[in-house]
């Protein structure tokens, strides 16, 4: 039996459902590669939230930006991450799972809700890929990441 209103069956599907169309996949802003394949399992550098390799936020999370305004740079970065995932396997239908998602950010000493913070990288996950291949997850906070900015993710994919 059909579920009524079931969510899209493929990654590829569910995006155009929620219509997210992904960003240029990113460049390297150094001497690495943004995607690994080894066996099944995909490896991504850390994507950032950058647009057109600009810093779309910058500053620390809990000073110079709100919490909401750290979620939607965590859902950027991870939007980039799935766009390298796709320019490197083609299609994200070829992940049957998201292994583990780390997440770091820049925050103030006092700040508590890295968690909150990081919710939006994994909501986003779940909605492209599903319940059933959610992932673990680490999430650290830090003093700085690259160009000044707030949010670092990390993707591994196992891939078909």
């Amino acid at each position: 039996m059909v579920e009524r209103n079931a969510p899209p069956a493929s990654a590829e599907d569910r995006l155009k459902a929620m219509k997210i169309e992904l960003p240029q996949p990113p460049t390297p802003f150094g001497a690495y590669v943004e995607a690994v394949q080894t066996g099944s399992l995909l490896f991504l550098s850390g994507t950032l939230p950058v647009e057109s390799r600009k810093p779309k936020f910058l500053g620390v999370i809990g000073k110079d930006l709100s919490l909401e305004e750290g979620r939607q740079a965590a859902r950027l970065a991870c939007l980039n991450g799935l766009a390298a995932a796709r320019e490197h396997l083609g299609s994200l239908d070829r992940v049957t799972k998201v292994v583990r998602l780390g997440v770091s950010l820049v925050t103030t000493a006092d700040f508590k809700e890295h968690p909150k913070v990081a919710d939006a990288a994994s909501e986003l996950l779940v909605d492209v890929f599903g319940k059933d291949k959610t992932s673990t997850r680490m999430v650290l906070g830090m003093a700085t990441l690259p160009l000044g900015l707030p949010v670092e993710i990390e993707l591994i994919l196992e891939v078909r």
